[in-house]
């Protein structure tokens, strides 16, 4: 039926879009952002006819046909009916992990990624690559294979702006599960729009309603909670400490400001914060200096000790004098490797020889925050924009012997908009821009706050 009028209503936002149907009867409604709507036809000399709760997932087309009936413009034929599943307008093959499951399905860690394993043909959970440990944060402790391919063959896509690190192919931001609004898992055939890749791992935020919805939360672990853990040693201590906090804020809504701006129906806002604090402390054991060979006594070390300044080249053997009872003078030992002394503690296990006689805390501090902002603004029936600010901050404290231990710290931000213009009933604008930082550092626990280098008299380099 040629020339009938349709519109698409978003049945969260009233967001709508109108068209008509061409020779054929075909309408289209281009780059629709995932939700439930409702589709309206109407015709001269036809009753309007109105399909409700069509579900439109994300890198979905939904197909859905009408048949008008004669009758009265003043009568509406309403029809309840999702989508077909069945999607013939595309080869593309994916699975849809929608909003309900990402926030009412358990996820240790509050990471929505483990539900990629829901997808045929995933494998989750193994070993991550190595070299990936620099990025630090969580994306260097999960690998997911996609088809049989590398964990690092995945290309993921956070609103339809790439959200890939290029070094290691591992995803940039990671929003809170309550910031989302469903994601899709696609590999073999999927659309040249991605470009690269093995698989696909696209990801939808949430966008603000008319109505206003809000979560308050906060997960805790606690080792005051938790069973003793087993001595295999004979040395643990009576308690290690524990402490998991994970928090946080969802709120979405019209925009308003009373007596000034009611945003209902045109301007939208969703805001989510989500912090992760955790502190957790095992036991290790090392192997360090005695005091007695702290102060050149090596008397209980079995084989000789000889004197540098001693030695001599006699028809090409080496020999040198031994250091009486295997004892250094004090005045021969270096300054600098006193100083050193700071950073190797001494033995505090009795041993019958000098292995493993030192056991030491280690205390893993993990420190995440992340935030996630997205505007929607239905400028008319022709124009919709939405644009999202996403800023994530992660520090890890990895320990070793005191003041020895390492930190990895990570910072991104994630910029994009994006504009849906309809030009004319054939001719739809899609604008979209992403703009993404990713600083990354791996260094000792004690750098920036104090120079060893210059505390232990050790030359510095050109290039400082």
């Amino acid at each position: 039926m040629p020339g009938a009028a349709v519109a698409s209503t978003n049945t969260a936002t009233n967001a709508s879009r109108n068209t008509v149907t061409n020779n054929e009867g075909i309408y289209s409604f281009p780059a629709l952002n995932p939700g439930t709507y409702q589709v309206k036809v109407e015709s001269a000399g036809f009753s309007p006819t109105v399909r409700s709760n069509i579900v439109l997932q994300v890198q979905q087309t939904a197909r859905v046909d009408f048949a008008l009936a004669v009758g009265q413009t003043t009568q509406t034929v309403e029809v309840s009916a999702n989508a077909l599943l069945l999607t013939t307008e595309n080869a593309s093959v994916g699975t849809v992990i929608e909003q309900k499951s990402i926030v009412d399905l358990p996820l240790n860690g509050r990471n929505f990624l483990q539900l990629v394993a829901l997808s045929p043909n995933v494998t989750f959970g193994f070993q991550a690559p190595g070299q990936s440990r620099r990025q630090g944060g969580s994306r260097a402790e999960q690998n997911i294979a996609i088809s049989g391919m590398r964990g690092t063959w995945n290309n993921y896509t956070l609103d339809g702006v790439s959200n890939t690190d290029p070094n290691f192919n591992l995803y940039i931001q990671l929003p809170s599960v309550d910031a989302l609004q469903e994601f899709k898992v696609q590999s073999g055939i999927y659309p040249a729009e991605f470009g690269r890749e093995a698989a696909q791992i696209n990801v939808s935020t949430r966008s603000g309603t008319n109505d206003y919805h809000g979560t308050l939360f906060e997960f805790l672990r606690n080792s005051k909670m938790d069973a003793k853990p087993y001595d295999f040693i004979g040395t643990s201590p009576v308690r290690a400490p524990f402490r998991w906090n994970q928090y946080g804020f969802t709120l979405g809504g019209p925009v308003s400001v009373p007596k000034l701006f009611n945003g209902k129906d045109k301007l939208f806002f969703m805001s989510n914060f989500e912090g992760f604090k955790s502190r957790r402390s095992d036991q290790a054991l090392y192997t360090t200096a005695p005091v007695s060979w702290r102060n050149g006594d090596f008397s209980s070390y079995k084989s000789p000790l000889y004197d540098p300044l001693t030695r001599t080249n006699v028809n090409g053997v080496l020999t040198a004098t031994p250091f009486p009872g295997n004892i250094i003078p004090r005045n021969r030992l270096d300054p600098t490797s006193l100083k050193f002394l700071e950073f190797w503690p001494v033995p505090n296990l009795p041993t019958t020889a000098v292995n493993q006689n030192y056991q030491g805390p280690q205390r893993t501090a993990v420190d995440k925050d992340q935030f996630n902002q997205r505007i929607d603004f239905n400028q008319s029936s022709n124009s919709q924009w939405f644009g999202r600010f996403s800023w994530t901050d992660e520090f890890t404290l990895l320990p070793g012997l005191p003041l020895s231990g390492s930190t990895l710290y990570t910072n991104s931000k994630q910029y994009m908009v994006s504009n849906i213009r309809v030009l004319s009933p054939t001719k739809v604008n899609e604008l979209r821009f992403g703009y993404t930082t990713l600083y990354n550092t791996s260094s000792q626990e004690l750098a920036g706050k104090r120079n060893v280098v210059k505390e232990l008299g050790l030359p510095v380099n050109s290039d400082g």
